[in-house]
């Protein structure tokens, strides 16, 4: 049975408005719920941890799992074939801070080229931000290395949390979400997603493999620089609210004014 026409236009305008408030809705009150959430949770988990570490409750775990990335006969030899060791040498050099400035600038000149200038210093602001926390919370802590295994590079700072797990978190959680935000295809919105997961886990492991942390150091850094992450999705949410970031999605109503009028964005 076919409706009659103004029924289908009605029908179409109820869909159109309430797919806007249900944007609406999820921007101004789940995102920030959701965002508050993970920073309360992954921050008093970080701060437990480190009373965990300072206790040497987790001394007898960390030692189990760095000898099982080992070679029993040799603690010098990592398991696996040689190029599982390069590689995961490359793999580190994605949280160093060369790596992670370098992909920073090319997110804010990509963002600043695209009209979205405010986005592009909330993201330099992010992560530089987020650099200042690492340097003050290794200083702050200041652990040993660990000295059970020879470790696979040079390292020159103190152990807890990692720099390389936090601040790949910092980076590539803040950058994919931001990003995410920005693009309007969906199945780009997810690669971009799993991309900044998958990064941030493979530069952690890679961390314990080569024996230059703890699996406590690395939780740690997992831990506050997610935390991070999701303090700066709930400040982004703010100011986007409040009209002082670009509105990087557009919403279902608005496009589909754009599309009955001829309008482009």
């Amino acid at each position: 049975m076919r409706l009659p026409g103004f029924a289908r236009s009605g029908g179409g305008y109820l869909w159109r408005g309430s797919s806007a408030m249900w944007l609406r809705l999820h921007l101004n009150e789940v995102g920030p719920l959701v965002s508050l959430l993970a920073l309360s949770t992954l921050g008093y988990g970080f701060f437990a941890l480190a009373r965990e570490v300072g206790e040497g409750s987790t001394a007898a775990l960390d030692r189990k799992i760095l000898l099982a990335l080992r070679n029993p006969a040799d603690l010098s030899d990592p398991i696996g074939p040689p190029w599982l060791e390069e590689m995961m040498r490359d793999i580190t050099g994605w949280g160093s801070v060369v790596t992670i400035v370098f992909l920073t600038a090319a997110a804010v000149v990509y963002l600043a080229l695209s009209n979205r200038r405010r986005v592009a210093v909330f993201v330099l602001a992010a992560v530089g931000g987020g650099e200042l926390v690492s340097t003050v919370l290794k200083l702050f802590y200041h652990r040993p290395r660990p000295d059970l295994v020879p470790h696979g590079m040079e390292v020159f700072t103190a152990s807890f949390p990692s720099g390389h797990a936090m601040m790949s978190a910092i980076a590539y959680l803040t950058l994919a979400t931001l990003l995410a935000r920005v693009e309007r295809r969906r199945r780009v919105k997810a690669l971009l997603l799993v991309l900044g997961i998958s990064m941030t886990v493979a530069v952690g492991i890679s961390r314990l493999y080569l024996g230059v942390h703890w699996p406590s150091d690395v939780v740690a850094g997992w831990c506050v620089g997610a935390a991070w992450a999701a303090l700066c999705w709930f400040v982004a949410l703010q100011l986007q609210r409040r009209g002082e970031v670009e509105d990087p999605d557009p919403t279902p109503a608005t496009q589909a004014d754009g599309a009955g009028t001829g309008v482009t964005g």
